[in-house]
């Protein structure tokens, strides 16, 4: 049994492994409805219980996708509607009933200390749909969207992200970290990387560089990563921050600084650090990007089950 958490914590090669699987898996499919079962459906049987408190659509709807297609089933769970919610249980007690019911987890929380109290307690895999310092699946995925775009493994390539630093971006930095790419932040002075992140970067062999201006941080990018300023359940004075962020917009002027042929990621829900013409424009690659969330979400459940081909 393994659990699938924080990207650090996952050796590269697994990653990697994950990727292959995911990209085989995607090219089967090919001429396969939505519904449709993988080829000696994997995971029949399986049942993967869910569970948001935080807003959700790609993550909701590409892990029912991913664990259907693999022969299992999806339950989602409401937390206002649980004991663990309001009639106190514990999480220890809960997790021994997610354990007996169902066959993995998937948790998508605001808050990084109960991910890490249900995998004390829990005997089947936990997987972090997105927790405050952590998008794993989204950034793996986003990994796999990249290599599939441009051909070419990630470690050749120009990353840049430009925007806050949040839970993308520390998932992106461990990815920078574990898949050798070069990874150039650009972000205002204030809205670094905590110490934390910045001690991590410290400690291992990089190729990361923070800059305090957009155009420096996007020269040369073959990739332009972003994400909302303004997050979810993000306790700011938004007027504030969004001022902080005026010189860091993605916009069309931005590009002319990265490669001819760079494009542009976001993990969606979009704000305004995004300008339209850029957004629909052709280097952006927002929706092929959501879409991939299902093949490799798919080959992370079969990790988690020990059943990587």
């Amino acid at each position: 049994m393994k659990h699938f958490i924080n990207l650090k914590d996952i050796p590269a090669k697994d990653l990697r492994k994950i990727i292959t699987d995911a990209k085989k898996r995607k090219n089967f499919r090919q001429k396969l409805n939505n519904l449709d079962i993988d080829k000696g459906a994997p995971l029949k049987g399986k049942l993967l219980i869910q569970m948001f408190e935080k807003s959700s659509l790609r993550t909701r709807l590409s892990f029912y996708l991913a664990i259907r297609q693999l022969g299992g089933s999806a339950l989602t769970l409401r937390p206002d509607e649980l004991h663990l919610s309001k009639g106190g249980e514990t999480i220890e007690d809960t997790a021994k009933i997610l354990s007996n019911f169902g066959d993995a987890f998937m948790l998508r929380t605001n808050s990084d200390t109960k991910l890490e109290e249900f995998k004390k307690h829990l005997s089947i895999p936990i997987i972090n749909g997105l927790s405050p310092s952590s998008h794993a699946t989204q950034v793996l995925s986003d990994v796999f969207t990249v290599e599939e775009i441009k051909k070419k493994a990630i470690s050749k390539l120009n990353i840049s992200w430009i925007g806050d630093s949040n839970n993308v971006l520390n998932s992106l930095i461990a990815a920078s970290i574990k898949f050798s790419f070069k990874l150039n932040i650009g972000c205002p002075r204030k809205y670094q990387p905590n110490k934390n992140i910045l001690n991590y970067i410290k400690k291992n062999k990089n190729k990361i560089t923070l800059y305090n201006d957009a155009k420096k941080a996007v020269i040369g990018a073959d990739v332009i990563f972003s994400d909302k300023v303004i997050s979810m359940n993000d306790k700011v004075n938004k007027t504030k921050k969004l001022y902080h962020f005026k010189n860091f917009k993605i916009n069309k002027k931005l590009l002319n600084y990265a490669k001819k042929d760079c494009i542009f990621l976001h993990c969606l829900p979009r704000g305004n650090e995004v300008d339209e013409n850029v957004f629909s424009s052709n280097h952006s690659k927002v929706w092929q990007q959501a879409l991939n969330r299902v093949h490799v979400q798919k080959s992370i459940l079969l990790y988690c089950f020990g059943k990587l081909r």
